[in-house]
């Protein structure tokens, strides 16, 4: 929301994924492909203060 120039309080952000997260969840669910349960990082590097770690 920030991006878009707009300040929300967190309880808002709160409220509307326990108000909307469910519906949603309905709807996208359709779209997703099937996975099994099992999935594996090896590595995984994220940058830190320009510092890859």
């Amino acid at each position: 929301m920030a991006e878009r120039g707009v300040e929300v309080d967190h309880a808002t952000i709160n409220r509307w994924v326990l108000k909307y997260g469910s519906e949603l969840d309905k709807r996208i669910r359709a779209h997703l492909g099937q996975t099994n349960d099992s999935w594996r990082v090896d590595e995984t590097y994220i940058k830190i203060k320009g510092v890859w770690k």
